[in-house]
C-alpha cells in the first residue's frame, strides 16, 4: 500500500469481501481501514470506505462510496454529515446523468469500462459511457472512470475523455506497484 501511494495513488478505498463473499464486519472493517488511515495521512492521501455510511463515520474517513443499490444518498448525508464526501456509482447514462446532479453526490464513477473480475456478472458500460460523462463534463462535478482499467487500455479511457481513473488489480497486481501507479498517474492529463 505504502508503495503504491508512493508512485502517486491519491484514493485508497476499502472493499474488501469475507472470504465467503459477503461484507467484513463492520468491526474486522474498522480495524483495516485504522491501517489505510495511517497510511493515508503519512502520504496525504484521502480514504474512502465502500457502502457503509455508519462505518465510514466510526473511521473518520475522507469519502463514503456509494452503488446503486446501497443506502439512498440522503439517509448516507444524514449520518455522515457535510465533512465526508459521498460519491456514487454509475453503469449506464441514465445514471451518470442522475448522478451528476443528485442532491448530496460529490462526485460520481462511470463503468466499469472494461469488464473486469472485481465486478464478476456485470457487463462492460464501455467507452461510450465515458465519452457521455467527457460531454456533459459531468455536468460540473468531478467524475472518475473505473473498471478493467490497466496500462494497455489506459490511453483509450483518457481518449475518450477521462481525466480521473479508479484501478485495482493494476497496481494490486503489478510486480512493482510504486511503478505502476507512477506509470498510470503520469498518463493522466
Amino acid at each position: 500500500m505504502d508503495a503504491a501511494l508512493d508512485g502517486g495513488v491519491d484514493i485508497i478505498q476499502l472493499r474488501d469481501k469475507s472470504p465467503h463473499g459477503a461484507p467484513l464486519e463492520a468491526r474486522h472493517e474498522l480495524a483495516a481501514l485504522e491501517v489505510l488511515a495511517e497510511a493515508c495521512v503519512r502520504h496525504g492521501a484521502l480514504l474512502a470506505v465502500n457502502d457503509r455510511a455508519d462505518v465510514a463515520l466510526a473511521a473518520e474517513a475522507d469519502i463514503l462510496h456509494l452503488g446503486q443499490d446501497d443506502l439512498p444518498v440522503e439517509v448516507a448525508r444524514r449520518i455522515v454529515g457535510e465533512h465526508i464526501a459521498i460519491g456514487r456509482s454509475t453503469h449506464d447514462v441514465v445514471q451518470a446523468d442522475a448522478a451528476a446532479i443528485e442532491p448530496g453526490v460529490d462526485y460520481f464513477c462511470t463503468g466499469p469500462v472494461w469488464t473486469t473480475p472485481t465486478k464478476p456478472g456485470r457487463p462492460a458500460a464501455g467507452l461510450d459511457l465515458v465519452r457521455h460523462a467527457a460531454e456533459h463534463r459531468g455536468h460540473g462535478r468531478p467524475w472518475f472512470a473505473i473498471g478493467g482499467i490497466g496500462p494497455d487500455n489506459v490511453d483509450d479511457a483518457i481518449k475518450a475523455g477521462a481525466e480521473r481513473i479508479v484501478v485495482v488489480r493494476a497496481i494490486t497486481e503489478a510486480e512493482d506497484p510504486r511503478a505502476a501507479a507512477s506509470e498510470l498517474r503520469s498518463r493522466l492529463p
